[in-house]
């Protein structure tokens, strides 16, 4: 069975350890890649369709569709570090113009950027931020994974400047909006020597015992 048989036409999968077995290794292939150490190319048109349309398969209580996606293209890039600088000089204003400067570079970083906001108040009042985070929080890694498949790094990065006003204002965000995090994405240009240690389940799962 290959892996388009393994797709009813409901679009619910039929069992299949292959498949099961390509996912799991593309969960574990999914790694870090900080933003400074990715170049371009990055993704196409074609293949930036394709990574958004991953988080469209985020679980989504209600249908509200808490999270978007706001690219920042290159000719974008300058206004971002304006407010990357003013947001370090927000909250500090003694800041040196190398630190300045500093904070404007991350701007320019990775081929692909993209900020990850959570509308806090769209659709149903009852379901609450939380959930939605958790939504939002599935919807970026259906991202990740596809860019991974795709042969790309990726990286969130988030910081203070997340919760700026410079921030918020350069992306004309409203009080209900939560600036999450950014997206990176572009070709690997190195890796770490030695990759991270994952945990393994008993380090993470437990079993309720019932009360006596």
């Amino acid at each position: 069975m290959n892996q388009g048989e393994s797709i009813t036409q409901a679009g619910a999968f039929t069992p299949d350890q292959d498949l099961a077995n390509t996912v799991s290794a593309l969960m574990q292939a999914r790694e870090t890649i900080l933003p400074k150490r990715l170049v371009a190319p990055g993704p196409d048109a074609g293949q930036l369709q394709q990574i958004l349309a991953a988080a469209a398969s985020a679980p989504d209580h209600g249908q509200v569709r808490p999270w978007r996606f706001v690219v920042v293209p290159t000719d974008a890039r300058a206004a971002l570090a304006d407010a990357f600088g003013a947001a370090l000089l927000e909250r500090d204003p003694d800041a040196t113009p190398d630190q300045v400067e500093q904070a404007q570079e991350k701007a320019h970083r990775g081929p692909l950027l993209m900020l990850v906001v959570v509308n806090g108040n769209c659709g149903d009042p009852g379901i609450d931020l939380y959930e939605r985070i958790v939504s939002t929080g599935c919807a970026v890694q259906n991202i990740l994974l596809l860019a991974t498949a795709l042969g790309y790094g990726s990286a969130l990065t988030s910081g203070k400047a997340v919760k700026s006003t410079a921030l918020r204002t350069l992306f004309g965000l409203v009080d209900a909006d939560h600036a999450l995090c950014f997206i990176s994405i572009g070709t690997v240009q190195s890796r770490k020597k030695s990759a991270r240690q994952r945990p393994v389940p008993d380090d993470y799962v437990s079993t309720l015992i019932p009360p006596a």
